[in-house]
Parts: structure tokens; C-alpha cells; sequence
């Protein structure tokens, strides 16, 4: 028998409704409340889309439907050898392997949330996925645009799927040049700040200070992270990489390989929509791929 592994979708994947689709559970939803002071679960049920987006937002309650969409797959038989995150499902996925408490967590994305909208408030920023460009060539564009403000690859998702982030007046050039260089398809994301860039290192001291203060405990199921794209059982070094994942480009596809050479034969995504379910179908063959949003259907 091969191993399981939930995988958690990071920022782009909240949706107004989303709540509905993880079981019917809302325990950890009137926790959220409780903990934050925030209407959490009203906004998620509720929106405004354009509010729920809003960083700080967006963070809580997909760790809040990640989480409970997890408990709900549980139920129905299918439990997880290994975890790993994208961006801020990496959070999602420290609670699931008893890294962090839920609490802790809770309170740290929205902070980090806070953080990175107010890292961006002069300077706006966006991300775009770009999509079916070769590397080398996208990779000399990025270098020739970059002269003239920040872009960056931040996100290596897939083969042939990568995503940048940098000032909002770049990537709408980036996104035209992709266009009419005929490099590949770019597509702004919905997402409120350049995750991942050098933009976030100006809040990345002030969000270790607070990672000081909150209990990292031993995975107890098999943590792959962002950063490396490998396996860390760690706990301080998870709470170094966590700081560096803010400013360092997520390696969700070298997770993913990872986790095939684990023996990872099942992939299961819990969350909203089925955006990591597409990326696992491009990187590893021959393997299970399941969505909490079919299998609570």
C-alpha cells in the first residue's frame, strides 16, 4: 500500500461559499470567531468576494476550511502519512502535523496577512501564473523587465507553470510582453500582494520576532516544505523557514516529487476548488488524485 498525502491550496483559492463544501462541520469556524473577535465564518459564507479576498482575510479562512475539510476526508476513511502546503497552506498542513496548535496558527496568518498587505501599501503589487512558457526564454524576460522595477519568478509549480510576483505596473507588463513575444499565457491572479517577492522582506524580521513567541512542536506526520521542496522534521529550522518563505519562491513542485519518493501514491487536496490537484496531474504520473471537494460532494 503507498502512503497518502493531503496537500492544502494557499491564496487564490478563496471563494464566497466555500464552507459548504467541507462536511457541514463548523467547529473550527466558531473557534476562528472566538479567537480572532472577527466575523470569519459570516465573511466566508457571506463575502464580499473583493473583502474575503483581502490578505488578511483570505489567510485565516482558508487555514479555517483546509483544516476542516481535512477532518471531514478523515471521516470518511482516508488519513494523511504526509502533509504539505502551498504558500499558506503550508500553515494549514504544520496544524494537521501537530507542528502548531490552531490557535497559534490562527493568529499568525492573520498577522502575517496584516504584514503583507502593509508591506505593499506604497508600492502595489501583483502576482500572475504564467503558463506554457520555456523556461530560458521566460526566464530572459523576466531579467530584461526587471531593470525597470521588481518582477520575480516567485512560484515553481509545474512543468510549465510557474507564477511572478513583483509591482502591480510590472506584471501588467510582464502579462502584455508574454502576450506579444508569444513566450507563454500570463494571468493576473486574485490574489492582494506580491507573495513571495523581495517585497515581503521588509516584514519578514518583524514576523520571526512573533514566531518567537508560539510552540513549534515535532511533525508527527511527514512535513514537506516550501522553501526546499524536502522533508524537515526540525522544529526551529521549520520556524527559519517559514520567515524565509515570505521573500523565497515556493518549490511545490519539487514538494511534489518529494513526496512520490516517499512512496506517496494517493494525493488528496483539501480546500476549496481543485487548483494543486491540476498541478499534481503535471508533475507525477501514476497516481491517485483526489479533492475533498468531490469526495464530500
Amino acid at each position: 500500500m503507498g502512503l497518502i498525502a493531503f496537500l492544502f491550496p494557499g491564496q487564490g483559492s478563496q471563494v464566497v461559499g466555500m464552507r459548504g463544501k467541507t462536511g457541514g462541520d463548523d467547529t473550527l469556524f466558531r473557534r476562528a470567531d472566538q479567537v480572532l473577535g472577527l466575523g470569519l465564518t459570516r465573511l466566508v459564507d457571506e463575502g464580499p468576494q473583493e473583502e474575503l479576498t483581502q490578505t488578511a482575510n483570505a489567510q485565516p479562512a482558508l487555514l479555517v476550511t483546509g483544516l476542516t475539510a481535512a477532518t471531514a476526508v478523515e471521516k470518511l476513511g482516508r488519513t494523511p502519512d504526509v502533509v504539505l502546503g502551498h504558500s499558506l497552506g503550508e500553515y494549514t498542513a504544520l496544524v494537521q502535523a501537530g507542528v502548531l496548535e490552531f490557535e497559534d496558527a490562527l493568529r499568525l496568518v492573520r498577522l502575517r496577512g496584516e504584514l503583507m498587505a502593509r508591506a505593499v501599501a506604497s508600492t502595489p503589487g501583483r502576482m500572475a501564473a504564467v503558463i506554457g512558457a520555456e523556461p530560458s526564454a521566460l526566464e530572459a524576460l523576466v531579467a530584461e523587465l526587471s531593470r525597470d522595477g521588481i518582477l520575480e519568478i516567485t512560484n515553481r509549480n509545474a512543468p510549465g507553470q510557474v507564477v511572478l510576483s513583483g509591482e502591480e505596473r510590472m506584471i501588467g507588463r510582464a502579462v502584455d510582453e508574454l502576450k506579444a513575444r508569444r513566450v507563454g499565457r500570463g494571468m493576473p491572479l486574485d490574489v492582494s500582494a506580491p507573495f513571495h517577492s523581495s517585497m515581503m522582506r521588509p516584514m519578514a524580521e518583524q514576523f520571526g520576532k512573533a514566531l518567537e513567541d508560539v510552540v513549534f512542536s515535532r511533525p508527527s506526520l511527514r512535513f514537506i516544505d516550501n522553501v526546499t521542496g524536502g522533508e524537515e522534521v526540525e522544529p526551529g529550522l521549520i520556524r527559519e523557514k517559514l520567515v524565509r518563505q515570505l521573500y523565497s519562491p515556493v518549490l511545490f513542485e519539487q514538494g511534489v516529487l518529494t513526496a512520490a519518493g516517499m512512496g506517496v501514491t494517493t494525493f488528496v487536496e483539501c480546500g476549496p476548488k481543485t487548483v494543486l490537484s491540476g498541478l499534481v496531474k503535471r508533475i507525477v504520473k501514476d497516481v491517485e488524485i483526489l479533492s475533498s471537494e468531490a469526495l464530500l460532494a
